[in-house]
């Protein structure tokens, strides 16, 4: 039975990123990419899925300390034992050719039995490799071989086979430490040398640390802020630029139901989000790399972009079920790919534009190749202006005009006029203006409930949606507007549950063609809290932010949404957008308590 979800930790190589329960267990590994398949896969199944565990033999062994080292993913566990003390420190080598994961066993006090169990089950659980003992350097290898995959385990002792895999069980004394390797690599090479543990160690400390001490953050929040970019840089492939949404497949939105998706591909919204988060945190580099890859993403006809891709762009993701494997503490099925790759969510270009549009007032120059090809989806949306789409949350019901979609056009069209008049930039500035402007007022008829005094999730519908909340962060409506209040009463009324965190919508109305239920979307619950903070809610905004802190766990890390009534983590974790989210809410808390700080001190 896999653990609570808030009870893994994260480690990243900058291109895959394994989960390690709190009690020793890598459950989750895909090698050698975030979207590869798992080599570990217990998470989704059971112990014969494949995992590795390095964890005390004693029962009553409990975890007393569990931290990252500074800012980075290095992961330091102390347990405490009948016989003492341990520390086990788990990371990735960052910035190396190769993929592997190691692990250090360091006696603190006394002599601690522990054990390890090492079952590496190929493609999703679903292979059992050709295990065996070779000879490398001045000590032995277990090697595991399985069509073109091959992995390495470096330590001594080795464990020895049994029914499920290997195990061996060691002490480590005070003073003493045990270290481990496992080295994944194409099987039709040569089986690679043993890391250099000491030196590995200090390049991954010094990149992550270097990396965060870039970040420009104040107020507050900042630790969070910190760990969240931290969270989205290791979601980010280090040669593609692609960021995936998640490092995980299928954990279960509501437990035992049916809403569970593969998150481990790039999504242009994320991807353009990010974009923003970047700039804003003073990482302009890493900004124009997500821009590369969104343009390389998007290269080619208009009409065949996708809401998402592959980490290096690719477009094929179809979506099937794994019938073998049970699911997350049973919950079916676990799917690979993702059919909403072939969706058309109107959105997407605004997102895009609007990221695109910032990096330019940032001091972003444009060439020639993403100038051209932003016109070229402002034409797309020209095009399909008059299409329905599947909306923002990627419905599986009928398509409708949602409401935020339209608005996301709009945006698309407002940053073309933006990036003519403002940036010096050619394009049919008058044709976008009137479809702008067109567009503004079909909004303000069709998507707002004069009745209801609200916006809508859709046009001619009565219910609402939290992703209304987007509409001032684009600029179509200013957060203070009375149509944006009524909005925002009416979403407090419709979709805050009793412990104070917003849903989406309301999945009972049957718009998303599925099986009723989920929990509060965390990333909402942020956007809640910023127009809480730019209305003069302060304190609203203040208590909603400090709740939502304190649902991460206690390295930082947040899933998609939150079991109120379990008081647990759901959805696939840690999820990019919540992290995303996070930090645009504080970076708007702390843009208002710096005006309010500005209007105190006012000289009279």
């Amino acid at each position: 039975m896999a653990e609570p979800i808030e009870d893994y930790a994260l480690l990243s190589d900058l291109a895959t990123a394994p989960l390690v329960s709190k009690r020793g267990s890598i459950d989750w590994l895909c090698f050698p990419r975030f979207d590869s398949p798992s080599s570990f896969g217990a998470l989704l199944g059971t112990t014969e899925h494949g995992r590795w565990v390095i964890a005390p033999e004693d029962d009553s062994a409990v975890v007393i300390s569990r931290r990252y080292v500074e800012s980075t993913f290095i992961l330091e566990t102390i347990w405490q034992t009948s016989q003492g003390r341990v520390k086990v420190v788990d990371f990735m080598p960052v910035g190396r050719s190769g993929s592997a994961l190691l692990r250090r066993v360091m006696g603190l006090e006394g002599d601690v039995g522990l054990w390890q169990e090492f079952s590496v089950r190929p493609e999703y659980g679903a292979i059992k490799p050709w295990m065996s003992r070779v000879r490398s350097g001045n000590a032995d290898t277990l090697l595991a071989m399985a069509g073109p995959d091959a992995w390495a385990l470096h330590c001594d002792p080795l464990p020895h086979p049994h029914p499920h895999g290997h195990t061996n069980s060691f002490v480590v004394s005070a003073g003493e430490q045990t270290d481990f390797e496992l080295a994944w690599f194409p099987s039709y090479r040569a089986l690679p040398e043993r890391t250099d543990f000491d030196e590995a160690l200090n390049e991954a400390l010094v990149y992550w640390t270097t990396w965060a001490g870039n970040c420009r953050q104040d107020g507050p929040y900042s630790p969070m802020v910190k760990r969240s970019l931290l969270v989205l840089r290791a979601l980010t492939h280090f040669e593609t630029g692609g960021i995936v949404a998640a490092p995980t497949t299928s954990l279960p939105e509501e437990f035992g139901g049916t809403r569970n998706w593969d998150y481990r591909y790039c999504w242009l919204r994320d991807a353009a989000l990010t974009l923003e988060s970047m700039l804003t945190h003073g990482y302009e580099s890493e900004a124009l790399k997500w821009r590369d890859w969104l343009l390389r993403a998007l290269a080619g006809d208009p009409e065949d972009m996708q809401i998402m891709y592959g980490v290096a762009g690719e477009r094929h993701l179809e979506e099937r079920e794994l019938g073998h494997l049970p699911g997350y503490n049973g919950a079916a099925p676990v799917r690979i790919g993702n059919a909403a790759a072939s969706q058309y969510q109107a959105d997407v270009v605004g997102e895009v534009m609007v990221a695109l549009e910032r990096l330019r007032l940032a001091g972003g120059r444009e060439d020639s190749f993403s100038w051209a090809l932003q016109r070229a989806l402002l034409s797309f949306v020209e095009k399909h202006v008059d299409d329905k789409d599947f909306g923002l949350w990627e419905m599986r019901g009928s398509t409708r005009y949602f409401t935020h979609s339209r608005v996301m056009m709009w945006a698309a069209f407002d940053c073309g006029v933006r990036a003519v008049r403002d940036h010096g930039l050619t394009g049919p500035v008058e044709q976008w203006t009137r479809l702008r402007d067109k567009l503004r007022e079909e909004i303000m008829v069709r998507g707002f409930n004069r009745t209801l005094n609200t916006f809508t999730q859709s046009y001619g519908g009565t219910q609402t949606d939290a992703a209304l909340l987007v509409l001032p962060q684009v600029g179509f409506i200013a957060y203070d507007d009375e149509h944006m209040l009524g909005t925002v009463a009416k979403l407090e009324s419709e979709l805050v549950t009793s412990d104070g965190l917003l849903m989406r919508y309301l999945t009972q109305t049957g718009v998303d063609g599925l099986e009723p239920g989920e929990h509060p979307f965390l990333a909402c619950s942020f956007w809640l809290v910023e127009q809480y903070a730019r209305t003069g809610r302060r304190a609203d905004a203040g208590n909603l932010m400090d709740k939502l802190v304190g649902l991460a766990n206690e390295l930082g890390l947040l899933s998609e949404e939150f079991d109120t009534t379990g008081k647990r983590m759901a959805g696939n974790f840690p999820q990019a957008f919540s992290h995303l989210a996070l930090v645009r809410a504080a970076d708007a808390m702390h843009r208002v308590d710096l005006l309010s700080l500005a209007v105190v001190h006012e000289p009279s």
